[in-house]
């Protein structure tokens, strides 16, 4: 080998200064808009996601404003939550990670002129956050660990590399920032909802941020019960199932909801009465038996409900003189039998407007312990803009839970705008995703499914996959193709139609599933 001449050497060092070392890291995250098409009145709207960044981004959140007069229609690949003008699009589950160097996208269509101003993708600007900071990973989706009336406290896995703390964000605003992988956010409000994220940093900047979790500080007026609780439906009546005295329903169940007080002539009256026939078939059950059966479950700790409507229920609350009647009627029932509060199961027609009046004046009679459940069937919830969704958010502030049955439906929309078949996880998850993402706080909602063959002509399940589609919902594991893009710990819990038939059935359901809340963060 020749030596290398006095130039070459030269050559050498020149490159050596003058061209530039391989960046320690990549370029950031970024959300690029474009107008595909634009017809004046409007125009459809694209972001691409961009990964720059060294890790893989498990979740992404893109929030914007539109000016006056602009507005997003439909859209697809994405959620969406609107404040105004202010726009939150989310990822659907199937979308959330976005590798390495790799990109997804979103679209919607806007009406008006305008188009997205002060764009943020994952709490950063749009046009590029802040360079990947030397190969560290992103954080876990944090867990809560705590929570008070004013505070909350999270606890994520660590990110991979050495990263000198992490912090948490509420959209783009840092709420607390930490050296370890637990937090406390202070200075909160009683019952209300957050959703955080974490990210790691260093000296060279921060990290991608990791799944979203909406958790709600307590305090909330949501009625005596459990954090986690199983309702159940007890049969006032004769059919294929077994027939039970309240003293004889299965220790598992929290909340006992009797099925069902009865319609009068008189517009929004509501009465009830043990059924004739069951009392025969009980052996002589009397209305004093079961109001001492009621003390009882009391002093055990559960509480019980007068469940009204049904599928043969008429009661109609349709102007101000009936809500006052069924506020009147309601309350006189509570009263006698010792009820702690009614379940809206009104399948043949709801007012909106009448029933809130209606719900409103017995809270004011009852008290803030009141407990206020909804049994709406699964067309009654597939958008706000239903009767039912629109009586839930009108009622937020006192409404305790909403047990959606996820039964006798046939297949139905998911959050996703993809349509699952009944039966599976897949649908209690995407179909509660619409509630959960909707406007209802996640402990307002709750998954109800029958108790095995019989109780209903479709949409049976497994209890273990109830359980399942409970920790999906809570903490993202045990989802089928669908998953959610956060999790929701303060899912409220599971519902079955019914005691009776779950009795009949062996107690499957709630051996199964009772037990299983208990388990729940």
């Amino acid at each position: 080998m020749r030596p290398r001449s006095v130039l070459s050497l030269l050559a050498v060092l020149l490159l050596a200064l003058f061209v530039p070392a391989t960046a320690h890291a990549a370029a950031g995250a970024s959300a690029t808009f474009t107008k595909p098409s634009d017809w004046g009145s409007g125009w459809e709207g694209r972001f691409t996601l961009t990964n720059g960044t060294g890790a893989a981004i498990n979740g992404w959140r893109v929030e914007f404003d539109l000016p006056a007069g602009t507005a997003v229609g439909s859209y697809w690949d994405a959620l969406l939550t609107k404040d105004g003008r202010h726009n939150t699009f989310t990822d659907r589950g199937y979308n959330a990670a976005i590798p390495a160097g790799g990109s997804v996208t979103f679209g919607f269509l806007g009406n008006g002129p305008g188009s997205p101003q002060n764009c943020t993708f994952n709490g950063e600007p749009c046009a590029g956050g802040p360079t990947d900071p030397g190969g560290l990973g992103t954080p876990g989706t944090p867990a809560v660990t705590g929570r008070t009336d004013t505070s909350l406290t999270l606890k994520w896995e660590p990110a991979t590399g050495t990263p000198s703390g992490y912090r948490v964000y509420e959209g783009s605003a840092a709420k607390a920032t930490a050296t370890g992988t637990t937090a406390t956010i202070s200075g909160l409000a009683k019952c209300e909802t957050h959703t955080y994220t974490v990210k790691a940093y260093d000296d060279e900047g921060e990290s991608a941020a990791g799944g979203p979790v909406t958790a709600t500080t307590s305090g909330c007026a949501t009625g005596p019960l459990p954090r986690h609780f199983l309702t159940g439906y007890w049969h006032d009546f004769v059919n294929p199932a077994q027939e039970l005295k309240l003293s004889q329903v299965p220790d598992e169940y929290d909340l006992i909801a009797v099925a069902f007080g009865e319609s009068t002539a008189r517009p929004g009256e509501v009465t009830f009465r043990v059924d004739p026939e069951l009392s025969t078939a009980l052996g002589g059950y009397t209305d004093a038996q079961f109001t001492s059966d009621i003390a009882a479950l009391h002093a055990k700790g559960k509480k019980v409900i007068l469940s009204v409507g049904g599928e043969k229920g008429a009661i109609r609350v349709a102007d101000g003189t009936s809500a006052q009647l069924f506020a009147d009627s309601v309350y006189g029932l509570m009263t006698q039998y010792g009820f702690d509060g009614v379940d809206i199961d009104l399948e043949n027609g709801l007012n909106p407007a009448s029933m809130e009046q209606a719900l409103r004046a017995l809270r004011a009679k009852a008290g803030a312990d009141l407990i206020i459940t909804m049994a709406p069937q699964t067309l009654d919830m597939q958008s706000t803009g239903g009767s039912y969704f629109q009586l839930a958010l009108k009622i937020k502030d006192i409404l305790t839970v909403v047990h959606m049955q996820y039964y006798n439906s046939g297949a139905m929309l998911g959050c996703d705008q993809k349509v699952y078949g009944q039966g599976t996880v897949d649908f209690m998850t995407a179909l509660a995703c619409i509630q959960l993402e909707g406007g209802l706080r996640p402990d307002q909602v709750a998954l109800g499914l029958p108790a095995g063959p019989g109780a209903a002509g479709g949409g049976v399940v497994a209890p273990a996959a109830v359980n399942d589609a409970l920790d999906c919902l809570a903490e993202g594991t045990g989802c089928g193709t669908f998953k959610p893009s956060r999790t929701y710990p303060d899912i409220r819990g599971a519902m079955t139609w019914s005691i009776n038939w779950d009795v009949t059935n062996g107690g499957g359901f709630a051996s199964t599933v009772g037990p299983h809340l208990d388990t729940l963060p």
